[in-house]
């Protein structure tokens, strides 16, 4: 498909609705070839037990006011939570798109063309490469940019016949990393080297497993997954996890405790009691929905508290001293 003819996409934003969950609005922008914008909002039924649908769409994001260009994931519009942007116009280094909008990985999104072909356009317009399954064989993609901001896609192929865990050309090594998995130390004590998972075991990884280690930095996740470091961070990319959630449950953690021991503190006052009873409900809300949906950022309210928590901090050790 030539990129360069016809309205040129520039913004595509997808929301999901926080009730309930089947519900998706997207705002797509596209830019017509005399320069000026067009916006188009749709709305689609994602049915677990059906083929998706799209239904008619009244302006909701529209009538917001808020530009398409600001809007941004984890953004929150009314019952409508983000959770993919793409603009054209700042493209990150590295994007990732959620298992939900893959369509190698969900194909319910064939039934809905009219979202699917952007998404298909995105992938291209990222130079990224989906995972083929089985058959081992990956698209290597390299785009050019001109002036106008339009893409042209070139497209080779790339066989893999190594297995992800081991270094290039491992093949050649295999025997020589048999030879030397039993090794003998200056004491003359056997000392067995940890073998990593193979590519089948990888493949099984489900996101459930990695939620059981998101309250764990990243290296002791890999460890207890007994997988290496670069491939846990390709399957988080292929969960459409760009961070691992580590740092945000640990600092919900930290909030929790603080609100804890303030709780405590405060158990003669009533009203400030379940004030801080109920920010609490709040933060221990927010970090379940992180460990179920780990691309959410953290809310803009938990941020300025956390500030509040630092400010306050702060200013007792500069009283103390």
């Amino acid at each position: 498909m030539d990129l360069s003819q016809g309205p040129c996409l520039t913004t595509l934003v997808v929301f999901e609705n926080t009730i309930n969950k089947e519900l998706i609005r997207s705002l797509h922008v596209y830019r017509l070839e005399n320069g000026e914008e067009n916006e188009v909002e749709r709305e689609f039924v994602f049915r677990k037990d059906g083929p998706y649908v799209e239904t008619a769409a009244a302006p909701l994001l529209l009538l917001q006011g808020v530009p398409a260009h600001e809007l941004f994931e984890g953004r929150v519009i009314g019952l409508w939570l983000c959770s993919f942007a793409f603009h054209a116009h700042r493209l990150p280094r590295f994007f990732f798109i959620p298992s939900l909008l893959s369509i190698s990985r969900n194909p319910k999104l064939k039934s809905i063309p009219t979202l699917a072909n952007d998404l298909q356009l995105i992938f291209q317009r990222g130079c990224g490469t989906e995972d083929r399954g089985p058959s081992r064989e990956l698209s290597k993609e390299t785009c050019t940019r001109d002036g106008d901001n339009h893409y042209h896609l070139k497209r080779s192929l790339l066989v893999l016949d190594q297995d992800l865990n081991c270094l290039p050309n491992s093949g050649a090594n295999s025997e020589l990393l048999k030879s030397r998995q039993t090794e003998q130390n200056a004491t003359g004590v056997a000392v067995k080297k940890k073998k990593r998972a193979d590519s089948k075991d990888v493949a099984r990884i489900a996101l459930e497993d990695l939620a059981k280690y998101f309250d764990l930095p990243i290296v002791e996740a890999s460890r207890n997954l007994n997988v290496g470091l670069t491939v846990l961070k390709r399957k988080c990319r292929e969960f459409g996890i760009p961070r691992w959630p580590h740092r945000k449950i640990k600092s919900l953690d930290g909030l929790i405790r603080d609100l804890q021991e303030e709780a405590e503190q405060r158990q003669q006052d009533e009203a400030a009691a379940y004030a801080v009873a109920k920010r609490r409900m709040m933060l221990e809300t927010e970090k379940e929905s992180i460990e179920k949906e780990p691309f959410i950022e953290l809310k803009s309210e938990t941020k300025r508290f956390r500030q509040d928590i630092f400010k306050r901090r702060h200013k007792a050790r500069a009283l103390k001293n």
